[in-house]
């Protein structure tokens, strides 16, 4: 069986639209906006080649989405990572094989721009597996990656191209990298840089042990690389006043600028 890679990760915010202006702030193209759940929940993304992010809020005044809101409740920021798999089947039958007979398939499609009912469909094969303290861990198989992977969206100010990591800070980071592990289909390796990791072809997920006051578990930081060595993203986060810092080459900018999670740009 193909082993999966991290495909995307889902910023929840409680306002679409002032999460999507700190991203465009710091350099990002985001996509259209799309609703879906009955035109409840909308989003935009910043795609990334091979994988993206997704911004996520309830866009309707008049409804609510229990599972956003028990996500806000312990902070606004990253509660989504997905995985792709190229076949659900598989999945399936490993997932019972690991004892995980809650893991549920289904098949859904949004229009990729809201306005354009008419236009495009995003359409995928989505396997949600049970709801971890670190997040919701979905398997995901894309059935049109033409229509959310369109070159124009993919050509960000800041230059970023691609997700390569995600940090989640636990308790136990072992105890989070053996469920996750099994959710995901993967082995878990040691991190060089401290605590584990899930090993994957593309894109890395790092668990690490929490420390000091924050919320843990939490799905802390995400790392994109940069095709001009950072000129950019510095750039923006100088003229912008961003609330960023060097770290060696690398910029981080904090959490409280980028919906809830610290990003890390690296050159």
């Amino acid at each position: 069986m193909t082993p999966p890679r991290l495909d995307h990760v889902g910023v929840v915010a409680n306002d679409l639209v002032a999460l999507a202006a700190a991203y465009e702030r710091l350099g990002f193209i985001l996509t259209p906006r799309a609703r879906y759940a009955d035109g409840r929940i909308g989003n935009r993304c910043v795609m990334l080649r091979g994988s993206y992010i997704e911004l996520l809020a309830v866009v309707d005044p008049n409804a609510r989405s229990a599972t956003l809101e028990r996500f806000l409740a312990r902070y606004a920021g990253v509660h989504v990572l997905a995985f792709a798999i190229v076949d659900e089947q598989s999945a399936m039958e490993r997932l019972r094989r690991a004892g995980i007979a809650q893991a549920t398939v289904s098949r859904f499609a949004r229009p990729f721009d809201n306005a354009d009912p008419d236009g495009p469909k995003a359409e995928f094969v989505l396997i949600q597996t049970p709801e971890q303290p670190e997040g919701r861990v979905n398997l995901v198989r894309h059935l049109t990656p033409d229509v959310l992977w369109q070159e124009p969206y993919m050509q960000h100010p800041n230059n970023a191209t691609v997700l390569e990591e995600t940090w989640i800070m636990a308790a136990e980071p072992a105890d989070a990298a053996a469920r996750l592990s099994r959710l995901v289909g993967c082995v878990v390796v040691p991190d060089p840089q401290g605590g584990l990791a899930l090993e994957l072809p593309a894109g890395c997920v790092r668990l690490m042990q929490g420390q000091g006051g924050g919320i843990v578990p939490r799905i802390a930081r995400l790392t994109l690389r940069t095709s001009d060595s950072n000129a950019m993203i510095g750039r923006l986060v100088s003229e912008r006043n961003i609330a960023a810092h060097n770290d060696g080459a690398a910029v981080l900018v904090d959490a409280a600028a980028a919906g809830g999670v610290e990003i890390c740009f690296k050159p």
